[in-house]
């Protein structure tokens, strides 16, 4: 048997734990780690024991480097996914599977991932910055893993309409394109469609008339 004869919190990591096993140092943990395994000095552990908590620390680990992820800005699952994927990249594909969706589950869990609310802010963002159709909206929602239902939701109660959001982009725009038919092809490749481009350029034009 093995015993833990040191459980410190780290200098530079408050809210991680050094232990000690048999005198020397083995592992780092979270607080919550260490609360939730219930571990305190002389408590004997087999060398099972240790070799699972050393597994806990690493999940801890890499909780921790996706939750930073996540807090960035919103994220969707599959961003969350595959970031997770690229850090694992050189571990054993169905170990990477596992740590995953066990990082990815506790992130649900915690409420730190929400695919309906990363598609409130990226709808919210995009549309403050500039404008943006809704077909481009759905195609990077997506890309992201969105699922089509949400998106629906998400734009059916952002009050966003396509008529006011390319009168954005045309008031930016406009002095960069004098052909009209370049610039009604310039909206339509950012999502919008033809008819609405040729009437939108024909109102502004109508409005700023000198």
């Amino acid at each position: 048997m093995r015993k833990i004869t040191a459980v410190r919190g780290q200098t530079k990591n408050p809210n991680r734990v050094n232990v000690n096993i048999d005198g020397k140092y083995e592992l780092s943990l979270d607080i919550s780690q260490v609360i939730d395994l219930g571990l305190k000095v002389g408590q004997e552990l087999t060398d099972s024991d240790v070799d699972k908590l050393k597994g806990e620390s690493e999940f801890g680990k890499i909780y921790l480097r996706a939750l930073e992820y996540a807090l960035m800005r919103p994220r969707s699952e599959k961003e969350v996914r595959d970031y997770l994927r690229r850090k694992l990249l050189s571990r054993p594909k169905a170990a990477v599977q596992i740590i995953t969706q066990a990082v990815l589950d506790k992130l649900i869990e915690k409420g730190y991932v929400d695919d309906e609310k990363m598609a409130q802010f990226w709808v919210e963002n995009r549309r403050a910055a500039k404008g943006t159709s809704a077909r481009k909206l759905r195609a990077e929602l997506a890309a992201k893993g969105i699922d089509p239902s949400v998106i629906d939701k998400t734009l059916g109660n952002s009050g966003r309409n396509d008529s006011a959001e390319i009168q954005k982009i045309i008031a930016k725009k406009f002095q960069r394109y004098p052909d009209q038919n370049k610039f009604a092809q310039y909206l339509m490749r950012q999502g919008f469609d033809y008819e609405l481009a040729k009437e939108a350029i024909a109102q502004f034009l109508a409005e700023h008339k000198s």
